[in-house]
Parts: C-alpha cells; structure tokens; sequence
C-alpha cells in the first residue's frame, strides 16, 4: 500500500540499523523507498536462501515491519522466532519463511513482497538491490581473499575491498539491479546510507554496477549516516573519514554529499561487549578528513543508550534527515 507524499527518499542498506531511520522516516511526510542488500547469508537468512534459492529475508522482513500499518500484534507474530528447543525450526523467523514461501508461490522475490506489502498495508516500497542471492566477496589488506559475508566478518582482518557476484547456481553472469530501484535513486530527493555495517551491508548493494553507476549520477542529495561504533571484522580503528573514505574508493570518486555523525560519548562502563561482541570501541573524528573528501559534516547528539548498547536515535537522526532534504547542497532540476 502506497500513497504520493512529500519529499522522495532512498534509503540504501541492511542489517538493524536500516529499520531504525525507516520507522521514524515513516511517521513524517516522505515517499520511501528501501534497498536492502541480499548477500546475507549467515543465521535463518542463509538457511532459508541456500535451501530454497531465494534472497536472503532477514533484512527485507525488517525493513517490511518497520515501514507496516498492520497492529502491532501481528507484526510481533510475523517476528516471531523460534527458539532453539523446537530444533527443525530453531532460529527461523516466521516472516522469513512466509516471505520464501511466497517467492516460491508466486514465482519471484518481487511479486512475493508486492503481495507480502499489501497484506503487511506497507506504506513505501521496498526492493531487493537485486532479484538473485548474491554472494560477497572480500580481499582483506594481507592479499588473502574469502567469500561469504558470514565468514568475512568472523575473519576479523582487515578489509582492503569488497565486491559481489551471483551465486552459484545463476544463470546470470553479472548481477544486476531491480529496474525498480534504479527509477527510484534517478528520482529520488534525498539518498540515504546507512547506518549499518560497512562492508556488509551498505558496499554489497553499491557493488551492483548498475546501482553503483546510478548513485553516482543521482541529482538527490547523497547522506551517510556513520556509526557510532566501530566493527571487528570490518572497520577496527576506522575513523568517521575513513569510512567514507572507503565508500568513495569503491566507486571511484567523492560522491558522499554530507556525513552526520554522533559527538556524544558512549560510557565505556555502560557497553555490554558480550552481548554486543561484534562492537568494539566509539568511532574517532575526523573533521578535517571528511571536508578534505568534499563532505558537510552535521555533528551532533544522535545517541540511543538501550539495552547495553549504542544505537542511533531514530527521531533526531530523521529530523535532520529532513532538514538536510530541504536544504540540500546538491542542487537538483
């Protein structure tokens, strides 16, 4: 279900931060548009897409929850995830199965979620970046080379590049976008990245050429938004420069319009490193970096402390989300 709003807003990722931004960008006066990555293939995603062949629906179950008018009742059945007792089913979320039974039903990803958005009352779009499982590639800075994004992440080595490819049982020899999306990042206002993982859910997407190429043609303002935390596995002692440092050598030129990033401090004593194991330490600054890298820097208290965790405060974020899409630097026709 959708309906014609206010500013056209591209939100580009996957993982738990995506949903984060689109709920609060939900309850504002935006048309939204989600890419979620499919290259996932670690937990009841990875089971589900190398036993069925389709893409990866952990991320797209998400993003369809945090953007649904359906009682909250329902949408807590739909996320409902088995515990590890029952075994067959340990680990799967029931969205995840539904969403495979659908493709299978209807003979795709994409009309599977046009159905699935009609019966979740889905208000925005959201598009798979590509219709196939793809399948992550990384060269980590010693030469070595790994594929899958599970086993990328539990190397803890640092990322010199990513890239994808389709898996292994496509017929196509290059991965290729949903035509969908494209439309939808040349008419955007605004494009959203992030937050989320690096190298694991933001590249993936990017990677696909010909989402890559319509990125950097876009006429919307291009955001990134950096986390408050660096990654094992994938950003250890990044500063917020070279995270978008990373983002503009993947596709070959400076292409971040404005970075927002949180100024406030994590307490160190507050953090629960074993729930939250994958997460190391506050991003540093670089200020300077980023404008040397033709970005404007918006710094401020984005932060959310909850359950032992750092996480992006969804109502100030989208709030300068929208300042940013009124007063873009990039000008539009």
């Amino acid at each position: 279900m959708t309906r014609k709003k206010g500013p056209k807003i591209v939100v580009i990722g996957g993982g738990t931060g995506l949903p984060v931004i689109l709920k609060e960008l939900h309850q504002r006066n935006a048309e939204i548009t989600a890419i979620v990555t499919v290259a996932d293939d670690g937990g009841s995603s990875g089971i589900i897409r190398d036993y069925v062949n389709v893409v990866p629906p952990g991320d797209i179950r998400n993003v369809m929850v945090a953007l649904s008018d359906i009682a909250p009742e329902f949408k807590d059945i739909f996320q409902y995830r088995f515990r590890s007792q029952d075994k067959f089913l340990a680990g799967h979320a029931i969205g995840n199965l539904i969403i495979a039974a659908l493709s299978e039903m209807r003979g795709g990803i994409d009309p599977a979620i046009r159905e699935l958005s009609e019966m979740l009352q889905v208000e925005g779009h959201v598009y798979p970046a590509s219709a196939q499982p793809l399948v992550l590639h990384a060269k980590f800075t010693d030469g070595t080379l790994l594929a899958g994004e599970a086993e990328i992440t539990a190397a803890h080595k640092d990322i010199k590049e990513v890239w994808v490819g389709n898996n292994p049982w496509s017929e196509n020899k290059k991965p290729h976008a949903v035509p969908e999306a494209l439309q939808a990042i040349e008419e955007a206002d605004e494009i959203i990245l992030g937050p989320g993982s690096l190298f694991t859910s933001i590249l993936p997407n990017l990677m696909i050429e010909d989402i890559g190429r319509a990125v950097l043609k876009a006429k919307a303002e291009i955001v990134y938004i950096c986390n408050i935390m660096t990654q094992k596995g994938e950003t250890i002692n990044f500063t917020d420069a070279e995270h978008v440092r990373t983002l503009n050598r993947h596709l070959g030129q400076n292409f971040v319009d404005t970075v927002l990033v949180n100024t406030e401090i994590v307490p160190e004593s507050y953090m629960d490193f074993n729930r939250y194991d994958e997460v190391s330490k506050q991003v540093v600054h670089d200020f300077k970096g980023l404008r040397e890298q033709g970005a404007r820097v918006i710094s401020d208290n984005f932060l959310l402390l909850r359950d032992g965790g750092a996480f992006h405060d969804g109502q100030k974020v989208v709030d300068e989300l929208m300042n940013v899409c009124s007063n873009p630097i990039k000008k539009r026709d």
